[in-house]
């Protein structure tokens, strides 16, 4: 479970990047952007992203500190 959390999270750290590299570079990288319903919100979804990608890595701790 905590490897899964781990990775997820990565994939969440690496996507919210992107995100934010895309909108201030403008680089086409990521996904964030190619989501239709975020429109104008790609900032945020990206911030958003980063913060989940940390809380992933807080739980995964968590797991792998009860065992």
């Amino acid at each position: 479970m905590k490897q899964l959390l781990e990775v997820v999270g990565f994939v969440a750290l690496v996507q919210g990047g992107m995100g934010l590299a895309h909108e201030f570079t403008g680089w086409h990288v990521g996904l964030v952007q190619r989501i239709g319903f975020l429109d104008g919100y790609e900032v945020y979804a990206s911030i958003a992203l980063i913060v989940l990608a940390f809380a992933l890595f807080a739980a995964a701790e968590a797991v792998g500190s009860r065992g």
